[in-house]
């Protein structure tokens, strides 16, 4: 069966950096488009990036352009987002997707707070 397990959340300071880890399993990693979504507190879920499954087409939501960036590893059936400058307003569990078979992680927790 599908699984989908993120990694890397945590607490960080305004301005600092993650890299959150998805690793895949259970289905053919290397043919399938990746989503990283977020849902925030009171809040619905949004896309924050998306990624073909060769990497050569990348789509990004408006609030984190030029600050996140989505890539694969499909040898190791992972998918990243390394999140850099980091806002107040970017604290949300973090999921990544697998849109075309509708399977999603468990999420991993941001907070960006000093």
């Amino acid at each position: 069966q599908v699984q989908l397990v993120e990694s890397g959340g945590g607490l960080v300071q305004p301005g600092g950096s993650l890299r959150l880890s998805c690793a895949a399993s259970g289905f053919a990693f290397s043919m399938f488009t990746m989503r990283w979504n977020r849902q925030a507190p009171g809040k619905e879920r949004e896309v924050v990036a998306v990624i073909t499954p060769t990497g050569d087409n990348l789509h990004y939501e408006d609030a984190v352009k030029g600050r996140f960036t989505i890539s694969r590893d499909n040898a190791r059936n992972t998918v990243y987002l390394l999140m850099n400058s980091l806002k107040p307003e970017d604290t949300a569990v973090y999921y990544c997707e697998v849109p075309t078979l509708s399977e999603w992680g468990q999420g991993t927790q941001v907070t960006v707070s000093s």
